[in-house]
């Protein structure tokens, strides 16, 4: 049983899983830092007066008098728009990397197939095969009464 789990866990599809997730949670760190940092400053002072997205919410209780929306949360129901507008950025940014990452691979993997492939060495039976094929289809000009081209056989006129 150890060993087909030490199979199970070291099969190439495994190991490539695991990367991924490894490589996916250091990208969402970075498209965090990208959309929190960079985007939504830039959003905001376009929609004037360099609005935090991240603490826009409708209170749902007339309980909720707070300015933040963490102490808006501890008053009573909110509902926290600004915080889906900044994952909604964030997934449309991580959705177009994406997209461009697979349009990337597909374009090399039709590079690849594009590709003639390399020629394989014909078997010397083939290659004598072939020979007598292309000697019989112009006509063999070492024989008498054959023209080259022709096609014929002299003594094959049936």
């Amino acid at each position: 049983m150890l060993k087909e789990f030490r199979e199970f866990a070291l099969k190439g599809n495994m190991v490539d899983l695991a990367i991924g997730i490894i490589i996916g949670a250091a990208f969402s760190g970075l498209v965090n830092s990208i959309v929190a940092d960079i985007i939504m400053p830039l959003v905001g002072l376009l929609t004037g007066g360099g609005v935090d997205f991240s603490n826009l919410f409708i209170p749902l209780s007339s309980n909720v008098t707070a300015a933040g929306l963490a102490q808006a949360r501890e008053q009573g129901p909110v509902l926290a728009y600004g915080a889906f507008l900044t994952l909604l950025i964030n997934f449309m940014i991580v959705a177009f990397v994406l997209f461009m990452v697979v349009k990337g691979m597909n374009r090399l993997k039709r590079k690849e197939e594009a590709k003639p492939p390399e020629a394989a060495e014909v078997p010397r039976d083939e290659k004598l095969l072939e020979e007598i094929r292309d000697i019989l289809a112009a006509g063999n000009p070492n024989r008498p009464g054959t023209t080259p081209g022709s096609g014929r056989i002299p003594g094959t006129d049936f």
